[in-house]
């Protein structure tokens, strides 16, 4: 019977530091990097710097024929909660979706009040960075997914100086 419990309370202090750092920044390295998806009708590249003292720093910019494009600016910080990510789609204010759950290589982060989306997700997929976007929209499901793959930095890139 001690012994069971001594095993117990060695396990609670060896995963609960592990378990905390689940829902912190400095858990989400592997999204880090450069990606990009190519599908024919849009080009959607993103990239993410960090983690660093609790934060990851992200732009993303999707392209599509005749001009037509987007941007978004996002950050991931942790908070005195956990973490949240935040998005800045076109460089509106910041909306904060709190983080919910996370699993190997695989985030979820979510925002009930938000008109669409209420849910981001974000998994490795082998070499793949995939996202996700869900929600409702006047009450009907909907959700948009990407997959991206790692693109290596353009050595020697932008105009110099």
């Amino acid at each position: 019977m001690i012994r069971a419990l001594l095993v117990s309370l060695v396990f609670c202090i060896v995963a609960t530091p592990a378990l905390a750092q689940s829902n912190r920044a400095s858990s989400l390295g592997w999204m880090s990097g450069a990606w990009a998806q190519d599908n024919g009708k849009e080009k959607v590249m993103e990239s993410w710097v960090g983690p660093g003292n609790g934060t990851l720093v992200g732009v993303n910019l999707t392209t599509g024929p005749n001009g037509r494009r987007s941007y978004e600016f996002m950050r991931i910080a942790d908070t005195p909660e956990g973490m949240s990510y935040f998005a800045s789609p076109a460089g509106r204010p910041p909306v904060e979706f709190r983080f919910r759950e996370a699993g190997d290589k695989r985030v979820v982060f979510e925002n009930a009040a938000h008109d669409y989306p209420q849910r981001i997700v974000y998994w490795k997929d082998g070499d793949l960075l995939a996202a996700r976007i869900e929600g409702t929209v006047r009450g009907q499901k909907r959700s948009e997914e990407w997959r991206m793959a790692p693109v290596a930095p353009v050595a020697g890139g932008g105009s110099g100086g």
